[in-house]
């Protein structure tokens, strides 16, 4: 098992009754109404996602000065300098304001600061360097909220700053000439989840003003589809919007070197989704920022020329196989030193090297803290001073933590899912220690798992229908706030097995009550899943159409793996599920539901016994003497049921204590009619359901 713990949905039939009723097919069904999205009304304004959902820009705060502030620039002829990050949110920003202020007329450098020497967002040196080359307004994107002492810098110069970001506000706000943040304390605008290169689009937007707003989508969407994902923004409200229109805009592009990386990372004249973006997309032009090359990729988005851009788009990817490398590297030497890591320094993981690429860590603090469910924080030490990068788990507010310490700290920015911070080296040690405190105290004494959300447990593997899994697509794009659904079977069998990719994944053929279907298992091998062929497992997965030599086919692509219940197993989980008055699907309720023939043996038995106005036993010997005595199939649950009817109706009186059964049959005049039970009545309706 990859996950320590599934955690279902409960299902919500008559919402899915009322959902198909109204021509959404069952899959899709399924899934909104796990989400709350139960209605028509309320499925329909989610899957809306056109212009229209798009709030006015000017909503924001400073907006308006910003538009002023730049609008000047533009009609003084000054030189303006967008200055950037590193990461995809940065560059895509970057290049898109960059574009937008060109075609407006203005003289735009473009700055990316150099991850390794420089670090994240303004500083000192860069500011004079673009001073210096007769720069006097600064344009921040998706940076520049904290820096309060950078800004009055710049004013020394003669340098105006205009800050666009998405990050949390300190305090304390720079002294700018705008300050855009949808997350400012003081700002109204409704919608707080814009990345850093949906800002920027803001403030294009902004400039051009509404009548411009459908050509700038058009022209700018891609960008801010890119950067959006890439920076695991919520995918609802506005960013779904954006990234919409993005992923349409963004299979016919305008941009040579984005069409160039599209052909040389493989998805050229394949449907893109947000899949594409932040699995393969994302990586490449990270690759460049983390690297140290961050230029590469801005000017592989900006440039017009295709065999430049088929040069850059080959260079990044070169750039993304080394960083892989680098990044394996850096994540087994973590996994030796955990081995040693003592008990108390496990609730957060705190690693620091003199010897790690500064660009890479943040990576691998990502794949640790989903491994090992923790918080994770990576520490690249310099000439006694530690650059850090960490990832959070399980709502963890990292930058309320880190703000909490601040007093360990030299600096930090960021938000509560990803950020960063500089340390003294000999503080180290404290910092371990309290952010071990801090998710201790989290954790309030649970012990963190991997929990693994399911959507939607089916209980037919004939609902995987190509129609129906190709109809998801409606659900796209997805992402933090809407990810992609995961579905459930249980009881399959691994009809066949084998390893492909070199040994790096497994490929299933999984079999259930006559019908097979295809399974591929990403980063996994039989015996990380403890599978072999014949083994009943349940599987969690997200059903996808494979297209192969001419056939499109549907294919589950797997979560997790888990051996199955035995039969049971399952019957002694389904009514401990019935006992404590659990939602049943009307095929549950149905397997609990007894039939004529049920009740004449359970009771016929009860009566044939020598002392059948007392009769022990445990549960589960009781079924399977009744099963033996009359040749009818052992079934725990609807034996069970029986004698709760039994005594509910006034033949028996039963006593249950765990396992252990105390039943005595009661004298009755007349005859019971069974079917005036309480208990059989609401089976049958949820079973009719």
């Amino acid at each position: 098992m990859k996950f320590t713990k599934w955690n279902p949905a409960a299902p919500n039939m008559d919402a899915w009754r009322r959902m198909t009723g109204a021509g959404f097919t069952p899959l899709v069904a399924a899934v909104l109404c796990a989400r709350g999205l139960d209605t028509p009304d309320k499925a329909g304004a989610f899957l809306s996602c056109g212009e229209g959902q798009l709030l006015p820009p000017l909503g924001m705060a400073d907006m308006d000065r910003a538009v002023a502030r730049i609008g000047l620039a533009l009609e003084q002829k000054e030189i303006m300098a967008v200055y950037g990050d590193y990461d995809v949110d940065g560059i895509t920003a970057t290049c898109l304001l960059t574009s937008f202020l060109r075609s407006q007329g203005g003289a735009v450098i473009p700055y990316i600061p150099d991850r390794i020497e420089e670090g994240y967002g303004l500083n000192d040196e860069a500011v004079q360097t673009l001073a210096g080359q007769g720069v006097t307004l600064i344009i921040t994107v998706d940076c520049g909220i904290t820096a309060v002492h950078e800004v009055e810098f710049a004013a020394s110069l003669g340098v105006d700053v205009v800050i666009t970001d998405h990050h949390e506000c300190k305090e304390r706000l720079p002294a700018a000439a705008a300050v855009v943040d949808p997350c400012r304390g003081d700002c109204p605008y409704a919608f707080k989840d814009l990345a850093g290169v949906g800002v920027a689009l803001k403030l294009a937007l902004a400039l051009a003003g509404p009548a411009r707003q459908a050509e700038l989508i058009e022209e700018y969407a891609d960008l801010a589809a890119i950067g959006t994902v890439a920076d695991v923004m919520r995918l609802v409200g506005e960013n779904r919007t954006i990234v919409k229109l993005g992923l349409e805009r963004l299979s016919h592009t305008s941009r040579p070197g984005l069409a160039m990386l599209l052909r040389e990372a493989g998805l050229e004249g394949k449907e893109l989704t947000s899949v594409s973006i932040g699995y393969t997309l994302a990586p490449r032009i990270n690759a460049s920022g983390r690297m140290g090359c961050a230029g590469l990729a801005a000017e592989l988005l900006l440039t017009g020329d295709p065999v430049r851009g088929e040069a850059l788009a080959q260079e990044l990817c070169a750039l993304n196989r080394e960083r892989q490398a680098v990044e394996q590297e850096i994540y087994s030497q973590c996994l030796e030193r955990l081995d040693a890591c003592p008990t108390g320094e496990r609730s957060a993981l705190v690693f620091a090297d003199g010897q790690w690429h500064q660009g890479v860590v943040g990576i691998v603090a990502s794949r640790l803290s989903e491994k090992f469910a923790c918080p994770t924080f990576m520490i690249c030490v310099h000439d006694g001073k530690g650059k850090g990068s960490c990832r959070s788990y399980g709502g963890f507010n990292l930058f309320a933590a880190l703000e909490r310490n601040a007093d360990l700290l030299e600096s930090f920015g960021g938000h509560e899912l990803a950020a960063g911070f500089t340390i003294r080296e000999e503080q180290i040690p404290a910092f371990r220690q309290r952010m071990n405190q801090e998710v201790a105290q989290s954790l309030a004494g649970e012990e963190a798992v991997t929990v693994l959300p399911i959507d939607v447990e089916l209980s037919r593997m004939e609902l995987l229908t190509r129609e129906n899994v190709a109809d998801l697509n409606r659900l796209e794009p997805y992402g933090t706030g809407n990810p992609r659904p995961t579905f459930a079977l249980s009881g399959v069998t691994v009809s066949s097995l084998a390893a492909v990719g070199g040994g790096r994944h497994l490929k299933l053929r999984l079999s259930r009550e006559g019908q097979t279907l295809d399974a591929i298992f990403f980063s996994a091998t039989a015996r990380d899943a403890g599978v072999q062929q014949g083994d009943r497992v349940d599987v969690a997965f997200y059903p996808q159409l494979n297209e192969f030599r001419g056939q499109t086919m549907v294919q589950l692509l797997v979560s997790d793996l888990r051996p199955a219940l035995s039969a049971a197993q399952a019957e002694r989980q389904l009514y401990e599920r019935y006992r404590q008055g659990m939602r049943l699907t009307p095929q549950e309720a149905a397997a609990l539901t007894p039939s004529r023939e049920d009740f004449a043996a359970v009771w016929r038995y009860l009566v044939r016994q020598a002392d059948p106005a007392r009769v022990e036993e445990t549960a589960p010997r009781l079924c399977r003497k009744i099963a033996r005595t009359f040749g009818i199939r052992e079934t725990f649950t609807r034996t069970m049921v029986c004698l709760e009817v039994f005594d509910e109706r006034g033949l028996i009186s039963l006593s249950t204590q765990t396992d252990h059964l105390q039943i005595s049959i009661r004298p009755v005049k007349g005859k019971v009619d069974l079917e005036q039970s309480a208990i059989l009545r609401r089976l049958r309706r949820l079973a009719e359901m």
